[in-house]
């Protein structure tokens, strides 16, 4: 059911009182005075989102009491005064007192509606940028890394003990986990945060072109080369480079890499000159690195070398209890970017969206609410708006699977979800799974060594 707002109706004539009573009884929980003195009695008592004021009243009028409200302490109804003596200097003067309207008796119906309906859109507006506002200073406060969860908590923790640090971190998570964001949010907790922060997709440059992308190159270094042109590693001098995917550089590139990560300095193409840079380095990747290690395809003495401070980001599914949180920040910031007014996800569809795995994890999430904001067509966003149905895991199935998962991905997905379901219980978590307690706990001290946080 609807909440109602409330409204306070002060006017000494009893006639007025009852049409006024009548009219916005059915949008409204009213109350009604007879006085300035009864109407400022009652405010002490309760609060009230509008206040609807005659001027002329005996002892204190309806100026005197737009006074009080508007120097009184905490949140301030907005007041709509009205009187049978109108003239321009007493609206100005209502006015500049922060009455939000002016009411000249005798009114109908349809300006009394008008003028409570534009109360009504301000007040809503209103709050919407205060919840904004709150959002932005909580997205700040923890540069963009959202969540109550533990495993975030946790995370922030770690940031925060390793922002000051110069060492090289390897995020490892699945893809649409916010590795960037996690990345982000190094750089700006520490010192190098009025530095530059640069990007390089390892998985987006052609094998070709990614030594000049990474170190820069000479005027005539290779046909084409008009002119001389900074690498990465030289654009983040004093700042952070993120090396996104860093499984997907090509072997041959990642000896280069390993080089200047010893030595500090790098050539670019065409030099003969060494170039240094103080740079962070920040790399991720959604593979087991080690597994790829297995497989010839990434060097162990390079994983050795970024693995300095490793980090993990759990999967969105096993940070549930976030979902509402982020659904209803994603919801706001894209309403805001689309001009509307910020909608409200009904509880089925939030029960729709906590039933869900989530393969694609944060990412997916926001995409989904922001293809629902600008479908839809109402002022809610319901289980229709979001266009789940195709989408739905099972909640009771196995763990999502991701295209990008190895079979050791899912083995160790798979023990973890079996440990939050046994509440870290290791001998009913290793029985169910149908292994020994001792297999379980080599597994998780291998997990623990990769950075991961264990349930229970």
């Amino acid at each position: 059911m609807e909440h109602k707002r409330s409204i306070l109706i002060a006017d000494d004539e009893g006639t007025m009182r009852d049409f006024l009573e009548a009219s916005l009884a059915g949008k409204f929980r009213v109350k009604t005075a007879g006085s300035g003195e009864e109407a400022w009695d009652l405010m002490r008592q309760g609060t009230f989102d509008f206040v609807l004021s005659d001027i002329q009243m005996p002892g204190m009028g309806g100026m005197g009491l737009l006074e009080r409200i508007m120097s009184s302490h905490g949140a301030k109804p907005l007041v709509i005064m009205m009187t049978a003596f109108g003239t321009i200097e007493q609206a100005v003067h209502a006015t500049r007192l922060g009455a939000f309207d002016y009411l000249t008796k005798p009114f109908g119906l349809d300006q009394l509606n008008h003028a409570i309906d534009q109360a009504q859109a301000f007040m809503r507006l209103r709050s919407e940028n205060q919840t904004l506002r709150r959002n932005v200073a909580v997205r700040n406060d923890h540069h963009g890394l959202l969540g109550n969860n533990r495993e975030i908590t946790l995370l922030r923790e770690k940031i925060a003990m390793i922002a000051t640090s110069r060492g090289t971190v390897l995020l490892q998570g699945e893809s649409g986990t916010g590795k960037e964001v996690v990345a982000r949010a190094i750089h700006m907790s520490g010192p190098r945060k009025d530095g530059p922060f640069i990007r390089l997709n390892c998985a987006a440059i052609p094998e070709t072109l990614l030594e000049s992308e990474l170190f820069g190159h000479e005027r005539g270094a290779f046909t084409g080369a008009v002119q001389a042109r900074k690498g990465k590693f030289e654009l983040a001098d004093g700042g952070t480079l993120l090396l996104d995917e860093i499984s997907e550089m090509p072997y041959a590139m990642q000896a280069k890499l390993l080089r200047v990560l010893q030595e500090r300095e790098f050539m670019k193409l065409g030099s003969k000159e060494a170039t240094s840079a103080d740079v962070r380095i920040i790399a991720t990747t959604n593979r087991n690195l080690k597994e790829e290690i297995k497989a010839r395809h990434f060097r162990e003495d390079l994983y050795f070398r970024l693995n300095v401070i490793p980090m993990h980001i759990v999967p969105l599914r096993r940070r549930k209890d976030d979902i509402p949180l982020l659904a209803n920040h994603f919801c706001q910031v894209f309403c805001a970017e689309n001009g509307k007014p910020v909608m409200e996800i009904t509880e089925q569809a939030m029960k729709v969206m906590l039933a869900m795995d989530w393969p694609g994890n944060v990412r997916q999430l926001q995409n989904v609410i922001e293809r629902a904001v600008i479908l839809a067509g109402g002022d809610v966003l319901d289980e229709k708006a979001l266009g789940l149905a195709d989408e739905m895991d099972a909640t009771d199935g196995p763990a999502a699977i991701n295209p990008d998962m190895t079979l050791k991905d899912m083995e160790r997905e798979l023990i973890l979800r079996k440990l939050e379901l046994t509440r870290g219980n290791r001998t009913q978590a290793a029985h169910e799974l149908g292994i020994s307690v001792r297999t379980l706990r080599n597994k998780l001290n291998l997990y623990t060594d990769m950075g991961m946080e264990i349930p229970g």
